[in-house]
């Protein structure tokens, strides 16, 4: 098996949805941080782009969340 078919199974795995699912979450630190200085500054333009990145960072996350469920994960978290 090769290295980059291994990398593209990784993907589609339970250990891959869980750390694609942290690496969107932890974006969410620099949304928050975009939201912070856009309401500090009044700048609605950049509060805007905040709003739609969180609503692209939540749908990421239900995108992930549903993959998984589809691997028929037997975590006690996931039901």
């Amino acid at each position: 098996m090769s290295k980059l078919s291994k990398a593209k199974g990784f993907k589609k795995s339970k250990n891959g949805l869980y750390l694609s699912m942290a690496t969107t979450a932890f974006g969410a630190f620099s949304v928050a941080k975009q939201a912070k200085l856009a309401r500090a500054e009044s700048d609605t333009l950049r509060l805007l782009d905040a709003a739609v990145s969180a609503a692209a960072i939540a749908t990421g996350l239900a995108i992930l969340y549903r993959e998984l469920k589809r691997l028929g994960d037997d975590d006690v978290l996931l039901g």
